[in-house]
């Protein structure tokens, strides 16, 4: 089995987030560089506040998610949430992607049998979730404007990814941290951040707690029961004890930070007899992208099922599950009213998992 591209792949990944992590030797290096990205987002940043550019805007409100480090962050297991929370409350919501790693590229509406391929990893977890109207363009707006078009009932967007995203307007901008926070404080190459902090925003979460930033917490966690291609599901306390099956259990992730689901399987007392950590959004189209075929029992995450279970439909995807502390729902709510005049139907605090 050839693995070694994608574990290089990997390898490399890993060794940059670690360089994000402290202003070491590789982090100072890179600093010229950085230089350069830090005017060039604050220049485009300038256009929009002087107005010389202006955000389009739609006839909903907008909630964008975004990270403000590179790497992974959250932002879509919140998108999850926030589409289930409205909608439990009877709002119509819609959701707006890039649709990163798809190779097409003009504006497409997510289906039940659209693959990560046409329109990403990321769009197809969201739809299949939550059941709401997805659709990924290389312009936001564009896909706002496709999907109020084609779900006219739709009252409110919210897009994952996009606070550097500035051609469609927002109403209320969210921004998701985890256990790094800021990293090094610089921004890309040499650090993690994509446009310098602080910078006004009006909601902030963290996914971990005492990382000195703030905001709302959010506490992540696995589903009780993990599911194969089919539909059948198996509970994690049965691997646990390992009564599921006899094989040895492998876990694979192609996600930002793969360690920390193999951790996360650990804390559930899931023995791993083998970890493979891919980069983030890997395919799975090549013999250097997949664990060897048969012998074992292979968890995965449910962002990477959806292009795994081509291969093996046997493997067992373990969602990744949000919850956020009813202040978080409150502000949120109370923003939206006041600067759109949205009212929402029914009490807040309802569950979001």
């Amino acid at each position: 089995m050839r693995r070694q591209p994608a574990a290089l792949r990997a390898a490399l990944q890993r060794a940059l987030l670690q360089a994000w992590t402290h202003r070491g030797v590789l982090a100072t290096l890179l600093c010229p560089v950085s230089m350069l990205f830090s005017a060039l987002v604050a220049f485009r940043r300038g256009l929009y506040r002087s107005g010389l550019l202006t955000g389009q805007r739609v006839d909903v409100p907008v909630l964008v998610v975004g990270n403000l480090v590179a790497g992974g962050g959250g932002k879509t297991p919140l998108v999850i949430a926030l589409v289930t929370h409205f909608r439990q409350r009877g709002i119509k919501v819609g959701v707006l992607s890039r649709g990163y790693g798809r190779q097409s590229r003009c504006c497409r509406e997510v289906r039940l049998d659209s693959t990560p391929s046409d329109v990403g990893d990321e769009p197809v977890l969201i739809h299949r979730r939550t059941g709401a109207p997805v659709y990924v363009a290389a312009r936001r707006i564009d896909a706002a404007r496709a999907l109020l078009q084609r779900h006219p009932d739709v009252t409110l967007l919210v897009c994952d990814d996009g606070l550097q995203h500035h051609q469609l307007h927002r109403d209320i901008e969210i921004g998701v941290f985890d256990r790094r926070g800021v990293g090094n404080g610089w921004l890309l190459p040499a650090g993690p951040l994509r446009e310098a902090w602080p910078r006004p925003i009006d909601l902030v979460v963290v996914a971990d707690a005492g990382i000195g930033l703030g905001g709302f917490q959010a506490t992540r966690s696995l589903a009780s029961h993990a599911h194969r291609a089919d539909g059948s599901t198996v509970a994690l306390d049965e691997l646990a004890g390992h009564g599921a099956s006899a094989k040895p259990l492998w876990a694979v992730a192609a996600i930002a930070q793969p360690e920390a689901f193999f951790a996360m399987l650990r804390e559930r007392g899931i023995e791993l007899q083998e970890t493979v950590a891919l980069p983030d959004h890997a395919p799975f189209n090549s013999a250097g992208d997949l664990p060897p075929i048969g012998g074992q029992t292979l968890l995965c995450t449910e962002k990477d099922a959806y292009k795994l279970w081509r291969h093996r439909p046997d493997a067992l995807a373990v969602p990744l599950l949000l919850n956020l502390e009813p202040a978080f729902w409150s502000a949120l709510e109370a923003l939206l009213q006041a600067r759109t005049g949205a009212k929402l139907s029914s009490p807040h605090g309802q569950p979001t998992s």
